[in-house]
């Protein structure tokens, strides 16, 4: 439950928020998340506030509206776009949220996916956010951001299928997978070998038949995700159906 004595906006968010900066913990992310000229989410800047405290800020926060929750998505400063996923994610998978609401988030995070610019949070609001809307809706949106030039996109289209794998709906989460299997990002080979994985732990038969029709083509990296799960033998066998080199 959220404190109504707070002051539920963007402003006062930040001002909690900077009660935990510390240099120490902004090196810490400057090492971590690789950000510079041409690094994933370059031109970020860190307060050096652990997530935890971010997420647990983010939970007092969570009736905060779509309006604030933009402004704190404009801010420069990572902590302070992770609180407002964090936000939009928890506020996105309460039961109690109608689905108005809802929609009004997965329109923000798609017309401000600009914001959304590094994997933490991508994963921050694509599941609840963007899956739980989408579940009993058309999911043409999920195969055009497969499709994007913008690797960001490109991830968000894979994680929002984890609410799917959760309900046992399994189809688009191998289509998409299907479609990103040549994709040249690391960050995308990681999630799509997640998500087959997640696929996998509600039904193998049908990763191993994926696997068994792409392992041979698949990135590395994505392929030993996608196996992670399975046993020796098997994860020996789909190796070995990789080419050297």
């Amino acid at each position: 439950m959220s404190d109504m004595s707070t002051t539920i906006d963007a402003a006062r968010f930040v001002e909690r928020l900077e009660a935990y900066r510390s240099p120490e913990e902004a090196q810490k992310y400057l090492r971590y998340f690789k950000t510079g000229e041409g690094q994933y989410g370059a031109g970020d800047v860190f307060m050096g506030v652990r997530m935890g405290q971010v997420f647990a800020l983010a939970k007092e926060f969570i009736d905060m509206p779509p309006s604030e929750i933009e402004k704190l998505l404009e801010s420069p400063i990572h902590e302070v776009r992770a609180g407002a996923l964090s936000i939009m994610g928890k506020q996105a998978g309460r039961k109690k949220t109608p689905d108005s609401r809802r929609k009004e988030l997965f329109d923000l995070y798609i017309r401000r996916h600009d914001r959304i610019n590094n994997w933490d949070l991508v994963d921050l609001g694509a599941l609840y956010v963007v899956g739980i809307y989408l579940f009993d809706k058309p999911r043409d949106v999920l195969y055009e951001l497969a499709q994007s030039d913008n690797l960001w996109e490109r991830r968000t289209a894979i994680v929002s299928t984890a609410h799917f794998i959760k309900q046992g709906d399994l189809a688009d989460t191998f289509k998409i997978a299907e479609m990103l299997l040549n994709d040249q990002q690391d960050l995308i080979h990681k999630a799509t070998g997640w998500m087959l994985r997640a696929a996998g732990a509600t039904d193998r038969p049908k990763l191993v038949r994926f696997l068994d029709q792409h392992a041979a083509m698949m990135p590395r990296t994505l392929l030993r995700y996608a196996i992670e799960h399975l046993d020796k033998e098997q994860r020996s066998h789909y190796l070995s159906m990789k080419k050297v080199g």
